[in-house]
């Protein structure tokens, strides 16, 4: 599996091309309606050749990976069955799976079908914002179809390894669900937020100015693409729907206690407190309050010791480091949290003097 094809040099098309290529024998030839982004890749030495109007050019692929909105999925594959052999796997990286993996059902074994979700990206979207290691310790869903040999998945299985991400096989209508709930839904609450305060600000634009921290933090997603998103939410409105209506009931249980001065309000806060926390593994404190870095950095042996040993010459103390499991919508791969804010700020103006990338988390 050394001839792979792209269709959509993208955040996540390119930082595939990007991971690949950083191991050697590997050929990768894309496809791309913009030309900007080929030439991009190709002076990269990213991909070894481009096209933005022959779908051709990936007829030899041991391996296609079809990088583009959910919408336009099966249309590419449709065009793609006449052009490849029998051998080519075809695979996508749709956040949603099981609309796509039904149509595939459709093709019988004209297309040996391995649908794919790497659990990682950002609100940006563009090759520009494509890294080699983007993937690394990110969960990547694979829904293969049943026409699929083992070999064929356990070939894919381990290309996917090459990235540095963590294949997991998963049902595609449970991924459908699982998602809508921890990525789908949070993107319409911040996109709902956000269009809330604009509708709410005044003419002074007091919200606009004022506007940090927490609501940023929230937020951040909503400056995701439209097209992207519109097409994931329509081709997932099931379960979509099904978690909107349960967060429009919390939403209700939240107003009759704030309506009520209910005091259950403060267990509805705790538990939400405590649930949080436990996604990283750390005890909460008395406020839940939480001191963090995000630090964008390749995931390689010694990166940690590296970065502990520079905070510790410093006499910076940390409380928690670690590489993330998912990387979907987030801007680092290791996290560190400290004390309190100024411990974190010194932190911050350090690495970042060091020449590391570094987010607020």
């Amino acid at each position: 599996m050394k001839k792979i094809g792209i269709i959509g040099l993208g955040l996540i098309g390119g930082s595939i091309a990007k991971a690949l290529k950083k191991h050697d024998g590997f050929n990768i030839k894309a496809y791309n309606r913009s030309r900007a982004s080929l030439d991009a890749a190709l002076a990269d030495g990213v991909i070894d050749e481009g096209s933005t109007e022959d779908l051709s050019i990936l007829a030899d692929s041991d391996i296609i990976f079809v990088c583009t909105p959910v919408h336009l999925i099966v249309s590419y594959v449709e065009k793609l069955i006449p052009l490849i052999d029998s051998h080519c796997i075809i695979t996508d990286v749709g956040s949603t799976k099981y609309n796509i993996y039904s149509e595939m059902l459709k093709f019988g074994d004209k297309v040996n079908y391995i649908g794919g979700h790497p659990m990682a990206g950002s609100e940006q979207t563009s090759y520009k914002a494509a890294k080699s290691f983007l993937l690394e310790n990110a969960y990547y869903v694979l829904t293969p179809s049943p026409t699929v040999s083992k070999d064929k998945v356990e070939a894919f299985r381990s290309l996917v390894e090459l990235t540095g991400a963590i294949p997991i096989v998963i049902d595609p209508r449970e991924h459908d669900y699982t998602v809508a709930a921890i990525s789908h839904v949070p993107h319409i609450i911040a996109a709902s937020l956000v269009n809330t305060v604009k509708d709410l600000d005044g003419k002074d634009k007091l919200m606009h100015a004022l506007a940090a921290g927490g609501f940023k933090d929230i937020t951040r997603i909503a400056s995701s693409s439209p097209e992207v998103w519109s097409s994931i939410c329509f081709d997932n409105r099931e379960s979509i729907l099904r978690v909107l209506d349960s967060f429009k009931a919390s939403l209700d249980r939240f107003s009759d206690a704030i309506r009520d001065q209910d005091p259950v309000l403060s267990e509805y806060f705790s538990s939400a407190r405590d649930y949080r926390n436990s996604f990283s593994g750390k005890k909460a404190s008395s406020y839940a309050v939480s001191f963090d870095l995000l630090v964008d950095a390749a995931d390689e042996p010694g990166v940690i010791a590296r970065l502990a040993t520079l905070l510790s010459s410093h006499n910076i103390n940390i409380k928690y480091i670690g590489i993330l499991n998912s990387r979907e919508y987030s801007d680092g791969v290791i996290q560190i949290s400290f004390e309190n804010n100024e411990i974190k700020e010194c932190c911050h103006k350090l690495l970042t003097e060091m020449n590391y990338t570094v987010y607020d988390k």
